[in-house]
């Protein structure tokens, strides 16, 4: 892996919702020196999407398929 150890922080914060439901949320934090090692630095541009995103019935399909496996 491209990390060491002390270069990622995992955080999860557990409790509940307005309705009562349980929830969890994840947060994750790498060093930007850790970045800068795989050549990703503040000053690059933000990334895009480079074409449009497929149509309704190509996700729907990828959502049946990934439930039959």
């Amino acid at each position: 892996m491209p990390f060491q150890n002390d270069d990622i922080t995992i955080g999860l914060a557990c409790g509940r919702d307005d309705d009562g439901r349980p929830r969890g949320w994840y947060s994750v934090q790498v060093r930007a020196e850790a970045l800068r090692r795989l050549g990703l630095h503040p000053g690059q541009p933000t990334s895009r999407a480079a074409a449009p995103s497929p149509p309704a019935w190509w996700h729907a399909a990828a959502e049946r398929a990934a439930r039959w496996r």
